[in-house]
C-alpha cells in the first residue's frame, strides 16, 4: 500500500501539538510496517526531514500552505495533482483539513473545534474559512479520527449530520519525559531560573492559553507567598500575543516571569521535569500533550477544569477554574503547601501517563489506514 501524509506541518523548528501527534505515530507506523510506501508531502524544504527509512519519501509541493488562498490551492490542486500522480492508495490529512478535489480516499483526524467555542480568537478570514469549510471537509473525508471523547462529542452535536466513523485515537507523552534526579533539576534551574523553584507553563503565547490569568493568579500566589518562586512560559510567540507583552511590561513581578521562547524537544523535556508543578490552564483543548508529559516526568499538574482535560487528568491532577484567576492561585498554593498532596499527585499521575500509549495510537491509526483503504 502507498500511504501519502500530509505533513506540512512536520517542522522541526516548530514542531508543535498537531505535528508531535502525527510524527509520533507515524516514526512508529513507519518502522512496523516495513513492506508498505510511506509519501510525506510537505509544502516546503526542509533542512532536517523528521521521518526516515527505505520504505520512505518525502515531497516538497508548493507553494506554502499558510494563508487561507495557499490552503485552497495546495490541497485541491498541487499536492492533490501529486498525490494522484504518486498513485497514492490513500491520503491522510492530520489537521482537520483535506482536499475536495481529490478521488484518492482520505484518512482526516479533527483534534478540535475551538474556532466554535472561541471564534474571538481567529481572524475573521479564519473564521469564515473554518465555519464554511469544515462541514465540506468532513462530509468529504473517507474516515475521521479525533483525539479524545470529548472531541468526538462535540464534533457530533455540532455536525449530526455527519454519520461516518469517528474514531478516537488519544495521543501519549513522548519517551523524553522522565522524571529528574535532584542534580539534573538544580542544573535546569540554575540555567533557567537563578536557581529557584518554578512553575511552569507550556505552549504558544496566544489568547486560548489564558497566558493573562495564569500571570493575575502567580501574582496573588505571589502576595500570600513571599516566595523567589518563578513563572516560566515555555513557547514560541502564536498568535494575538501582544496584549500579553504589553501588561508583562507593567507586571509587579515581572522579573519573576521567564520567557524561554521555542524550545527544542530535550530542552523542554529537561524544563518540564525540572518544574515544580506544570500549569495547562486553557480555555479550551481537543487533548493536552503538555499534561501527559508532565505527569509522565513527575511533575504535579494544574488543568483547567474544561473541554478535555478532566478527561487526560483524571484523578491525578488538580482542577481551576480558567476564569477565575483566584481558584488557579489557590491551587497552586495548595502543592506549596501540602508536599504529601503533592507527592500523591506525582505518583498518581506518573500511572495516569501509562494510560496513554503511542504504541496504542500507532495501533489504532492503522486499522483506521487499513479501513479507509478498505484492504484487510
Amino acid at each position: 500500500m502507498k500511504i501519502a501524509v500530509n505533513a506540512i506541518f512536520f517542522n522541526p523548528a516548530q514542531l508543535e501539538g498537531y505535528g508531535h501527534y502525527s510524527v509520533s505515530i507515524f516514526q512508529r507506523l513507519v518502522a512496523q510496517y516495513p513492506t508498505h510506501e510511506f509519501v510525506f508531502i510537505y509544502d516546503r524544504p526542509h533542512q532536517q526531514y523528521l521521518i526516515s527509512g527505505p520504505n520512505v519519501q518525502s515531497v516538497t509541493v508548493g507553494p506554502a500552505a499558510r494563508h487561507i488562498p495557499g490552503f485552497f490551492y495546495w490541497y485541491n490542486i498541487s499536492a492533490a495533482s501529486v498525490v494522484k500522480q504518486l498513485k497514492a492508495d490513500i491520503w491522510v490529512q492530520p489537521y482537520g483539513f483535506c482536499s475536495l478535489t481529490s478521488s484518492v480516499p482520505q484518512l482526516m483526524v479533527v483534534h478540535d473545534l475551538a474556532f466554535k467555542h472561541f471564534p474571538q480568537y481567529i481572524s475573521t478570514a479564519q473564521r469564515w474559512h473554518y465555519k464554511v469549510m469544515t462541514p465540506k471537509f468532513l462530509k468529504k473525508a473517507t474516515r475521521l479520527v479525533t483525539v479524545s471523547e470529548f472531541s468526538k462529542q462535540d464534533i457530533q452535536a455540532q455536525y449530526p449530520q455527519i454519520s461516518k466513523s469517528l474514531t478516537v485515537i488519544s495521543g501519549a507523552a513522548r519517551q523524553g519525559f522522565v522524571p529528574l534526579s535532584w542534580e539534573q533539576k538544580e542544573q535546569v534551574k540554575e540555567a533557567y531560573t537563578e536557581g529557584y523553584e518554578f512553575f511552569l507553563c507550556v505552549g504558544g503565547i496566544s489568547p486560548r492559553k489564558n497566558m493573562l490569568n495564569i500571570l493575575k493568579a502567580f501574582s496573588l500566589f505571589k502576595k500570600w507567598h513571599k516566595s523567589n518562586m518563578k513563572l516560566v512560559f515555555a513557547g514560541r510567540l502564536a498568535w494575538q500575543y501582544q496584549d500579553f507583552l504589553e501588561k508583562l511590561k507593567t507586571f509587579k513581578y515581572r522579573h519573576d516571569v521567564v520567557l524561554t521562547g521555542y524550545l527544542e524537544e530535550s530542552l523542554l523535556q529537561s524544563l518540564t521535569g525540572a518544574a515544580y508543578a506544570a500549569l495547562y490552564i486553557s480555555d479550551f483543548e481537543g487533548f493536552g500533550l503538555p499534561i501527559v508529559e508532565a505527569m509522565q516526568a513527575g511533575v504535579p499538574v494544574v488543568v483547567a477544569n474544561n473541554s478535555s482535560m478532566p478527561e487526560v487528568g483524571g484523578e491525578a491532577v488538580l482542577y481551576a477554574n480558567a476564569q477565575d484567576p483566584e481558584t488557579i492561585a489557590q491551587q497552586m498554593q495548595t502543592l506549596y503547601r501540602d508536599e504529601a498532596l503533592r507527592e500523591k499527585l506525582i505518583q498518581k499521575g506518573l500511572a495516569q501517563a501509562k494510560t496513554f500509549t503511542w504504541e496504542k495510537a500507532a495501533t489504532l491509526f492503522w486499522e483506521e489506514i487499513v479501513a479507509t483503504k478498505g484492504v484487510s
